[in-house]
């Protein structure tokens, strides 16, 4: 039963444009509400800011941004996911986080090549459950950017 465990990965599930995103809950530190954002100048277009959250200044990146997608006006069920990669805590602002599951890792597959150029690199594989098509992202390289150690 033990080894059953060990191969599944619990995810958190998030939203961006209808489609399924999902990132190891062993990197994720919380889930917050959209708050005040501070601008910060000469950043790139995807970095939104820093948020004061709980005394920590925490850099903001908008994943509709850094995935090449189209900008939202943030909503209601805009969530922030605080997520944490050696050491670094950045916050990625999605429409929505709603979901802890356990995926089996024979589930997922690595990342078709069509996915489309901008997320090449961001994705560690796909995940088709029941019906449902989970892609999980690869934070270490999301976040690995000069643009990001910058801040």
């Amino acid at each position: 039963m033990a080894e059953m465990l060990v191969s599944d990965l619990k995810v958190i599930v998030f939203q961006l444009n209808d489609k399924e995103y999902a990132v190891p809950v062993e990197q994720v530190k919380s889930i917050e509400k959209i708050m005040h954002i501070t601008r910060v100048p000469h950043t790139y277009s995807f970095v939104k800011g820093v948020m004061n959250l709980r005394g920590v200044v925490t850099p903001l990146i908008d994943l509709r941004v850094r995935f090449g997608l189209e900008e939202q006006a943030y909503s209601e069920s805009t969530r922030v996911i605080i997520v944490s990669v050696e050491d670094k805590e950045v916050g990625l602002i999605v429409d929505g986080a709603n979901d802890v599951i356990d995926i089996p890792s024979s589930m997922i597959e690595p990342p078709p090549v069509i996915v489309g150029i901008t997320a090449e690199g961001f994705i560690n594989g796909v995940a088709n459950l029941d019906k449902r098509l989970l892609i999980v992202i690869d934070l270490v390289n999301i976040l690995e950017t000069d643009e990001i150690n910058a801040l």
